[in-house]
């Protein structure tokens, strides 16, 4: 019994697990691409504004980063369908 069941779940777990693995990084990319996008109407705000070049300063990275880990998290999610 134990061999059997042992050997149902070694056929399922894989075809289960990978488009959770699949999803799980398109949701983080999601929430990486949203947290980008959230501070550019405060980044544009700022371009305007005489002395806020400490506020620029660290949102432009911050809208980079988080930018460049969604689209590594969509790129990921790809290859892992792709393989």
């Amino acid at each position: 019994m134990l061999s059997q069941t042992r050997k149902l779940a070694q056929h399922i777990l894989p075809g289960v697990v990978r488009p959770l693995h699949i999803m799980w990084n398109q949701i983080i990319g999601f929430f990486f691409i949203v947290l980008a996008i959230i501070p550019i109407p405060s980044a544009i705000k700022s371009l305007h504004e005489p002395g806020s070049g400490p506020r620029l300063a660290l949102t432009v990275p911050f809208i980079i980063l988080m930018g460049a880990f969604g689209i590594s998290s969509f790129l990921r999610a790809r290859r892992i369908s792709r393989s």
